[in-house]
């Protein structure tokens, strides 16, 4: 059996920093997050289809969004497609897009519960 991190993983939202950002209104809490979830599926397309200053434009969006709600990871991630998108290192942008698809899966799946929790 293996033990558990002597650190917590990172949960995908900051719910202290979403509390704070939307004045503890429980309502609005859920509203942003349902609005977040639907924006990072969009903002995902155009990161995959798109020319690299578009690109750019749309991981600096995702990463300004995920910043105003605390999903950190995603703002991490979208932040490092955004320098690459840049460069034009195509292995580099290649690599920054699956991480940030992973935070996006993550951050989407702590959204899921939080909504479902109520």
């Amino acid at each position: 059996m293996l033990a558990p991190p002597i650190v917590p993983a990172q949960r995908p939202i900051d719910l202290v920093h979403l509390s704070r950002m939307t004045l503890d209104d429980r309502a609005l809490e859920r509203e942003v997050l349902a609005l977040f979830d639907r924006q990072m599926l969009l903002m995902m397309e155009r990161i995959g289809s798109s020319t690299p200053d578009v690109a750019a434009a749309a991981a600096h969006t995702l990463k300004g969004s995920a910043t105003g709600i605390g999903a950190w990871q995603v703002a991490n991630a979208a932040a490092a497609v955004e320098t690459a998108a840049k460069d034009g290192d195509k292995f580099s942008w290649q690599q920054r897009v699956a991480g940030l698809d992973q935070a996006v899966r993550d951050a989407r799946c702590g959204i899921s519960e939080l909504l479902q929790a109520g």
